[in-house]
């Protein structure tokens, strides 16, 4: 009897979280540079050709963790509801991603997360490797806004926005600031960034 479509996918999808969780663990443990694909394998009980089948590159076992936010831009701008214009829809997704403090506008003080986009940042290859997912949200974010050079200035505009804004967010809270005490900035410098877009 096989399995069901919706079972195997979940579990394909709790193994693969499993080896980028161990592999995260041993990257923030012993650092990026000094954990081999080996030893992420004996550490997640899985083959070598195995996590590959899950990560295609090292960078990836880290870099999944963005994977949710993926193309997010372009979803929030075809999702947004009528009459409100493309960069408000994105300003108020900023916006509410600030208030639920999600990590990925920088303004989330949990130690592992902090550690977390310290890796990312300090670590050239996972930044070069964000720059291309970066670049692939850029392009969805522009199919989204239209078509031609307008729509893909626009789409790297709102996108070096959101990505300054959420460095500038780590940084403070990396000096030492907690989430809640950067929160009213993040909120302002969000809404003054904004405004000045198109």
């Amino acid at each position: 009897m096989s399995e069901p479509t919706g079972l195997r996918a979940r579990k394909k999808e709790r193994t693969r979280d499993a080896i980028g969780d161990t592999a995260v663990s041993l990257f923030l443990e012993r650092g990026f540079d000094r954990v081999s694909v080996n030893d992420i394998a004996a550490a997640a009980e899985i083959s070598k050709p195995t996590l590959f089948r899950y990560f295609p590159t090292k960078e990836d076992l880290v870099l999944h963790r963005f994977a949710d936010h993926q193309g997010e831009a372009a979803r929030v701008v075809r999702g947004r509801r009528s009459g409100v214009e493309p960069v408000t829809a994105l300003h108020q997704h900023f916006r509410a991603g600030l208030d639920r403090y999600d990590p990925v506008t920088g303004l989330n003080d949990h130690p592992e997360v902090v550690a977390f986009h310290r890796l990312v940042f300090t670590t050239p290859s996972l930044a070069a490797r964000l720059t291309r997912y970066q670049l692939e949200d850029e392009e969805a974010l522009a199919d989204a806004l239209g078509e031609g050079l307008q729509a893909r200035l626009r789409a790297a505009q709102v996108l070096a926005v959101q990505r300054v804004l959420a460095r500038t967010n780590w940084q403070k809270i990396a000096d030492g600031r907690t989430a809640h005490d950067v929160h009213p900035e993040a909120v302002a410098d969000a809404d003054q960034a904004f405004s000045r877009l198109w």
